[in-house]
């Protein structure tokens, strides 16, 4: 054993989305249960070819006491990989995996029914939106993965009303929302925020900036985390 630099992944962070392990030419980060894992410290030589291909900042470098990077064993276990007696590495979240949903028969809706939209601003994307508007002031902010409001059927009803709504995707805009969202709550009067996010892993970006906002204002809001199913339930509030 030796001090010296190692890769490490804070896997609260992670978001799933499989990049570093397709980044890492040793094979020395693998997907474990959707998130992203240093399965062995003498596979990785330190350099951090994975660092620039995180969306969310889970990887770093760190000076530890680590086994010593081991070339040999990483070029046997890559000839391995190569004649395919290991799994290949995944390449995807796995909340990206394609399945039909199973529904049954929709009631009829009459054609005179109309809805209306609970929209209170524009624009509504993360990325878009002002640090300081005049619709902050005493807002209930809603923080939204874009897939949520297709999932659940009655988004607009339960969850818009009545509220300033920010979307975004942590794995398709690849950045971390976490300084945007600080300032938003920071410079404004908002009263309460609710985050919504899918049960996929990848959406788990999401809430850490969120979650980082909140604690990086320095502000105390009622605040509360909402999970959606793919087929629209809600399975945790």
């Amino acid at each position: 054993m030796m001090i010296r630099k190692i890769v490490n992944i804070n896997e609260e962070k992670c978001n799933g989305c499989g990049l570093c392990a397709s980044a890492c030419h040793e094979g020395a980060i693998e997907m474990v249960n959707g998130r992203a894992r240093l399965i062995k410290d003498d596979y990785c030589d330190g350099f951090g070819d994975c660092l620039p291909e995180c969306p969310t900042g889970a990887i770093s470098i760190t000076e530890r006491e680590a086994a010593d990077y081991d070339k040999a064993a990483v070029e046997a276990r890559m000839r391995e990989k190569a004649r395919g007696q290991e799994k290949p590495v995944p390449h995807v979240c796995p909340g990206s995996m394609a399945r039909a949903l199973q529904r049954g028969a929709a009631p009829a809706v009459e054609q005179t029914e109309k809805r209306e939209s609970r929209l209170m601003q524009w624009p509504v994307q993360i990325k878009l939106v002002p640090t300081k508007a005049p619709f902050y002031q005493d807002a209930k902010l809603l923080v939204a993965a874009d897939c949520t409001a297709y999932a659940y059927a009655a988004f607009h009803e339960d969850f818009m009303r009545g509220r300033v709504t920010l979307i975004g995707c942590p794995k398709l805009d690849a950045v971390d929302y976490a300084e945007k969202l600080t300032e938003i709550i920071r410079e404004n009067d908002i009263k309460s925020l609710t985050i919504i996010r899918m049960e996929v892993p990848c959406c788990g970006g999401l809430e850490h900036a969120a979650r980082a906002a909140l604690q990086n204002s320095g502000k105390f809001i009622p605040w509360r985390v909402i999970i959606v199913s793919p087929d629209g339930k809600i399975i945790e509030e």
